[in-house]
């Protein structure tokens, strides 16, 4: 309820007509005269739209929409709604919910074309491309991937070096950095190994980035058992599951977002990645989260 009495006064991107279905539905529980003066619409405008939506037969699909989209800061495109909303027992096709997206002025978050390239040449030994685009996994840990991404924050720099599993896509371990430099590998490679399960032997995909050529970086995978493999020079598809990883974090976290300081941002940043593993649902993980779907499989393993 407080979500809704909040969108009325803070929520930029709601229309006089929804903000008329929000008043609607709470004036049963408040004064009409305080949403009114909350949502800032004139009376005659709300009963307008009252009397307009009675003839719309999706109104409460409608109503369910807004909040999930909202509860989701914005994220969702309609294939995420649909599914959401047959989480909640309310059964339409992605195309409709795209049509009732389209009415209400809202839709997904899109991505830009902006990358960090951490190649410097050959300075160290190249592996084989072991992972040849094959993001599919039968079990957690037998594929894993990473890279390196790079904000611009404050008028300063923030690295992120994250481990994904691609069984899930759940992010395993991650290290976060003012310098891209090897003691940030050191720090992911560390939370890495501790979650590796016990004889497991992991294929672990990079690009060909100085970090990964790196002797040490070599050597530690050696002694912890994890099989390296690394993209095509200049290939960025060959390691595809994290270019969308950070495409869509950066969407849905970064662009158009304003931070105050680095420490905002590296907070902003951890939030995210926690509810990427533990709210954000995917189609291709049967509508579960990354952590939920681990769950699912390890139940029954």
């Amino acid at each position: 309820m407080f979500k809704k009495t909040e969108c009325l006064s803070s929520c930029g991107r709601a229309r006089k007509k929804q903000k008329a279905i929000i008043v609607s539905e709470l004036r049963l529980k408040y004064p009409l005269k305080e949403l009114l003066k909350l949502s800032s619409l004139p009376r005659s405008t709300f009963y307008y739209y009252l009397k307009t939506s009675r003839t719309d037969k999706y109104i409460a699909e409608k109503q369910a929409i807004f909040e999930l989209y909202e509860r989701n800061k914005q994220r969702y495109g309609y294939r995420r709604i649909t599914a959401l909303l047959r989480q909640n027992n309310i059964i339409l096709n992605h195309k409709t919910v795209l049509k009732l997206m389209r009415s209400l002025n809202i839709r997904g978050k899109r991505r830009k074309n902006e990358q960090y390239h951490s190649y410097k040449g050959e300075v160290g030994k190249i592996a084989e491309n072991i992972l040849n685009r094959d993001f599919t996994a039968s079990k957690p840990f037998e594929k894993l991937t990473t890279d390196v991404t790079q904000f611009k924050v404050c008028n300063d720099k923030v690295y992120l070096s994250p481990v994904m599993d691609l069984y899930n896509r759940e992010i395993v371990s991650y290290s976060i950095s003012l310098s891209p430099n090897f003691e940030q590998i050191r720090e992911m490679l560390q939370g890495l190994t501790d979650k590796v399960p016990e004889g497991a032997t992991p294929i672990f995909h990079s690009d060909q980035g100085w970090q990964y050529q790196h002797a040490e970086y070599q050597r530690y995978l050696k002694e912890h058992n994890i099989i390296q493999s690394m993209s095509r020079k200049g290939n960025c598809m060959d390691n595809g599951a994290m270019e969308n990883f950070f495409g869509r974090l950066k969407v849905e976290m970064y662009y158009g977002e304003k931070f105050e300081t680095v420490d905002e941002f590296v907070h902003r940043l951890k939030e995210y990645i926690d509810y990427w593993n533990n709210e954000r649902i995917s189609l291709k993980l049967k509508g579960m989260s990354p952590v939920q779907y681990r769950t699912h499989y390890q139940h029954f393993n």
